[in-house]
């Protein structure tokens, strides 16, 4: 079954008496032998019908050809349809036409700029947002969820706001600032609408674009804490914790209340942890909130290693009653961590039906196929997966990812073959399969499976990326490879991933000196354990070997268990314990 909507009554009965008459009409002798005339209202039955009984791929399909001779509200449906049942091929045939057919409407070109984004379309998304922002809004209504129409009505913010969230609910950052960036007239823009694209501007790995933005918004609102915000984490991204702090202190006195935890916020994230947890105890000697204090050194804590300390006061918090579904996410981490199975297993069952509920299946069901309860641990996703069918394409990834984690690339690849036939040509299972290919060994499919998604996208940073890692993590067309990460690169600047892509090519290539400082910048963003074992293996072999010892020791105490650090550390400090 699907979410999307079912007919209003008033349109079932239009179209069971349009049936009706056509079924009527048949019974009239031919004149001629002419070749049958597909009907618009019997397909929108079969359709509804097949959504109805779960048969998404035949709805989208169906409606996708009922739109081509329907009017524009069969055309708006079978959009939504298509883009619900991830049909991506339907929905983009439905969506254009509803644009044709309606190229005034916002409705219609937030549609069509979602397709296209997810088909990374970026030209055609930029037209339709273009479009958009100079259309009539419709009268004021509210936004309706995932899948659904969104208001496009209120202001000028307000309307670009309400795309955004439409465009973030169907593709990543990157891809909906690609389709904004340069499009949207910021001459003499609201600080609100400037600070928007600043927040967007960051998760799209751009920090330069945020910290442009974000300043054109202080200079003309210099109090506005939002603004203000995103200049500090540009700041942080870019590698100049001098003017994050500052600014942080400045805001800080600018918005005592709501700005009083920026500066302990900017020191965890420079990773200067002992900062960080001398300026939280300064803000409880201060009557700041007690239990948000004691949240935040809780996460501190557990961020930096420490677990005891960070169990005791995740503990402490769920004993005040301050505990919230995030401290149970924490204490069942922690217990996964310790390698108190039944524990974690307890805790994040408990979290099964709540917000944080895919995340606590997914770490169950890693958990269960790591004691080799399989089937147990596919249970818990699919069961996610029958209650949430808008979300089966993730859910069919996430599984993917978890039995290729786990030494069962055939059987991910198998799932992935079953979710393709669902959800043709979908972007998402396909660059998957090409990730889990690698994993099983099959090196040459996966850079040819790359190749074919790249054809068909070719500024895709994320596939670039893929491709050029792929390449250079296998010595394989070491220049080729640089160049294609030097152009995800230009596109997502301060992306971690593409930094140490950057890095680990540079390494490959002989020059590990070069690498170290691309490496050194993406752990500095993201802290994965992965880029610190490149970046020590980096600093190692151009002879900094205690830097290199620093590195492992502190992400390891960050991450005990990855396998990559392990093995990096045991391959040049065999002895280590």
């Amino acid at each position: 079954m699907t979410s999307v909507r079912p007919l209003t009554h008033s349109l079932r009965i239009t179209l069971f008496l349009c049936l009706a008459l056509a079924a009527g009409c048949a019974t009239v002798p031919e004149r001629a032998a002419a070749p049958p005339q597909p009907d618009a209202a019997a397909l929108t039955i079969v359709a509804e019908i097949a959504l109805q009984r779960g048969d998404c791929k035949t709805a989208a399909e169906t409606y996708a050809r009922a739109a081509q001779i329907a009017s524009a509200p069969v055309a708006h449906r079978a959009s939504e349809v298509g883009l619900a049942c991830e049909d991506l091929p339907a929905a983009w045939a439905s969506a254009r036409r509803w644009r044709d057919l309606e190229p005034q409407s916002r409705e219609a070109l937030a549609m069509y700029a979602t397709v296209a984004l997810k088909l990374y379309r970026i030209a055609d998304a930029r037209a339709a947002v273009k479009a958009f922002l100079s259309a009539p809004p419709p009268p004021t209504r509210s936004a309706t969820g995932r899948h659904g129409s969104a208001a496009m009505a209120g202001g000028a913010d307000s309307g670009l706001a309400d795309l955004i969230t439409l465009l973030l609910e169907e593709s990543e950052p990157p891809e909906v600032f690609a389709a904004l960036n340069g499009v949207i007239d910021t001459a003499g823009a609201s600080p609100a609408r400037l600070t928007l694209l600043g927040e967007l501007a960051l998760e799209a790995y751009d920090a330069n674009s945020a910290e442009r933005y974000a300043l054109s918004a202080v200079q003309e609102s210099p109090k506005n804490l939002e603004a203000n915000r995103v200049l500090v984490r540009a700041y942080v991204v870019l590698g100049e914790p001098g003017k994050a702090i500052a600014t942080a202190r400045g805001l800080m006195r600018q918005d005592p209340r709501h700005g009083m935890f920026e500066l302990a916020e900017v020191y965890q994230e420079l990773g200067r942890v002992e900062d960080a947890h001398q300026e939280l105890e300064r803000l409880r000697a201060a009557d700041a909130p007690r239990g948000e204090v004691d949240r935040r050194l809780a996460v501190l804590a557990y961020d930096s290693g420490d677990l005891q300390e960070a169990q005791q006061r995740f503990a402490d918090l769920a004993e005040s009653g301050e505990a919230d579904d995030s401290t149970l996410m924490y204490l069942s981490d922690i217990a996964a961590r310790q390698g108190d199975v039944a524990a974690a297993l307890a805790g994040y069952g408990k979290l099964a039906d709540s917000a944080l509920a895919l995340e606590a299946r997914e770490k169950a069901a890693a958990l269960l196929l790591g004691s080799h309860h399989t089937s147990d641990a596919l249970a818990l996703l699919r069961e996610y997966a029958r209650q949430h069918p808008e979300e089966s394409v993730d859910l069919t990834v996430a599984e993917a990812q978890l039995l290729g984690d786990h030494g069962r690339a055939d059987t991910a690849l198998k799932l992935l073959g079953v979710g393709l036939r669902a959800h043709p040509q979908h972007p998402a299972l396909e660059y998957e399969r090409a990730i889990i290919l690698e994993e099983a060994g099959q090196v040459s499919e996966s850079v040819q499976a790359l190749q074919r998604l790249l054809a068909a996208r070719p500024d895709d940073p994320t596939l670039l990326n893929a491709l050029g890692y792929t390449l250079a993590d296998h010595d394989m067309e070491l220049p080729r490879a640089e160049s294609l990460i030097r152009r995800a690169l230009e596109l997502m600047p301060d992306n971690p991933a593409v930094l140490d892509s950057m890095g680990w090519v540079r390494f490959r290539r002989g020059d590990a000196a070069g690498a170290v400082a691309p490496l050194e910048r993406a752990y500095g963003i993201s802290h994965d354990a992965e880029i610190a074992a490149h970046w020590g293996e980096a600093l190692w072999v151009s002879g900094q070997h205690e830097a290199a010892r620093k590195v492992w020791a502190e992400a390891l105490a960050r991450d005990p268990d990855s396998k990559a650090l392990q093995a990096v550390v045991a391959r040049f400090i065999p002895n280590a314990k």
